[in-house]
């Protein structure tokens, strides 16, 4: 609920207004807009596998608006894997570059898994992202 105070003419009712003009649009855009946080990556080691350690990646959109986020890139290092990772789920575009999802928007709940194999984990984060 708003109060608006109204004193000396109307210098309280201009500032008012003003405030409003720009909050309002915000209010209405807030729940339809996607950011980095809703952009979740998580791995964790294949205790299944034997020989050269396998980790599982799952990147998934968990924003709630119609507008999905597209050319996903995560910071990735060096990033490679023996077995190759299908490439249009995942891949090394440069140093600490990696493309996700071929660049393809990732829909609400939407999950990129895929698995890796290297002597290491590779720490994995975002990097960025065309958000609508």
């Amino acid at each position: 609920m708003i109060f608006i105070a109204i004193e000396a003419g109307n210098v309280c009712l201009n500032v008012v207004d003003s405030i409003l003009a720009e909050l309002i649009p915000r209010l209405w855009t807030l729940p339809d807009s996607c950011t980095s946080k809703d952009i979740s990556i998580s791995q964790g080691r294949d205790s299944s596998s034997s020989g050269i350690p396998q980790y599982v990646v799952q990147i998934v959109n968990t924003c709630m608006s119609d507008c999905a986020p597209s050319n996903i890139h995560v910071f990735c290092g060096w990033f490679a894997s023996a077995p190759l990772v299908n490439p249009k789920a995942f891949r090394r575009l440069n140093y600490d570059d990696c493309l996700v999802n071929d660049g393809k928007p990732l829909r609400h709940g939407e999950i990129i898994r895929f698995q890796y194999a290297n002597s290491f984990m590779y720490p994995l984060r975002f990097k960025s992202a065309k958000f609508c």
